[in-house]
């Protein structure tokens, strides 16, 4: 399919796009801000619209007016496309609420789906709750974002508490790939029940823990997403993680990883001068490099960008990198001599769910 993506740039853009490039042969066409006047241009010969832009900032009547103003944007490019393209929206459960936001969100939809009629196409009104996940924006795209941010560098941000319902933002993207094959016009998806208080507090317990490089026992779902969020949030500045070595007259001992339960898997490679290994990404699995002999660079991009991170790592002197979450990652060998590296992930590999993603860092 040809998919044409707005809000392709932000928060549940972005996701929705990289979960497209990596599970999908799908043509996605990103519009953004930028973009937006090329919009009926682009939607020529689309298959189908995912519409995630949004107005959330702003006074009452401009978040109000913004999004049906957005809606209706996307309506006359949908007219226009000549393909009748299946029209899915990110809505929200504040739809209807009574909210400029709210009412905003309703009326885009009746919008969406009062051309999708005329156009003899379908319509999936996907109603989104809370959202949060790795690289949210602090103070915009949700509190997580901003007590993941607060907590990777040591501050303390108010906690108003109430209960809240979180849905992972992979998940949300999920929700909106799989909306371009159903028959539902309607879906809601739902998300983990929690507190405002019971999150920074487990961002809190796993920020100390890790500070050494101790991983913390990871239950998936919500605890294994917020650890990302964090590592995510701490992503390059507290890298490398520094190992200390033991010594004594017999060699040197050095703890590459300390697990506080759940399961994991360890290996152990040797890589020759000049070669590289790696060269893929992950959605949701923790992996960890850790250079034992010879010398390296590591070097991660951000998916879908030209941003790129690297580490020169020595067995001299060891230390753990990370991979954060959808950063496409390789362990090149530098040195004249053999490169021994122990690799760790926090799940079993699995043939059938692998989440490795092959992509190349450089592009």
């Amino acid at each position: 399919m040809r998919i044409l993506v707005t809000g392709a740039g932000g928060f549940l853009g972005w996701h929705t796009r990289v979960r497209l490039h990596a599970r999908s042969q799908h043509d996605v066409v990103p519009v953004d801000r930028s973009a937006w006047p090329q919009l009926a241009d682009l939607a020529r010969g689309i298959d189908a619209i995912v519409h995630i832009a949004g107005v959330n900032r702003g006074s009452d009547l401009e978040v109000e007016r913004g999004n049906v103003s957005l809606a209706r944007d996307v309506a006359n490019a949908a007219r226009s496309a000549g393909s009748a393209p299946r029209i899915v929206y990110a809505n929200s459960i504040q739809s209807g609420n009574g909210t400029p936001y709210g009412i905003g969100k309703s009326k885009g939809a009746e919008v969406l789906a009062e051309v999708a009629a005329a156009i003899g196409s379908a319509f999936v009104d996907v109603r989104l709750p809370n959202l949060y996940g790795e690289h949210g924006r602090p103070q915009y795209n949700s509190f997580v974002a901003t007590f993941a941010h607060a907590v990777a560098r040591g501050e303390t941000p108010q906690v108003t508490d109430r209960t809240v319902e979180l849905l992972h933002v992979q998940d949300a993207a999920q929700t909106l790939i799989d909306a371009l094959t159903t028959d539902d016009v309607l879906v809601e998806p739902g998300g983990t029940a929690t507190t405002v208080a019971a999150v920074y507090r487990m961002l809190q317990d796993f920020a100390a823990l890790y500070a050494t490089g101790d991983i913390p026992q990871l239950a998936p779902g919500l605890p294994t997403n917020l650890f990302n969020t964090l590592r995510a949030a701490q992503f390059p500045d507290r890298y490398p993680i520094h190992l200390t070595p033991r010594s004594d007259p017999r060699g040197t001992l050095t703890e590459v990883v300390r697990n506080h339960g759940g399961q994991g898997q360890t290996f152990i490679s040797t890589t020759k001068p000049g070669i590289t290994r790696g060269e893929h990404f992950h959605l949701r699995k923790v992996e960890r490099f850790a250079v034992v002999g010879g010398k390296a660079t590591i070097s991660l991009r951000k998916v879908l960008t030209d941003e790129v991170v690297s580490f020169k790592v020595t067995g001299d002197a060891p230390v753990a990198v990370d991979m954060p979450t959808m950063w496409v990652h390789n362990i090149t060998n530098t040195g004249s001599d053999e490169l021994t590296t122990i690799f760790w992930a926090n799940e079993l590999f699995n043939p059938e769910d692998p989440d490795t993603y092959p992509e190349p860092v450089q592009r």
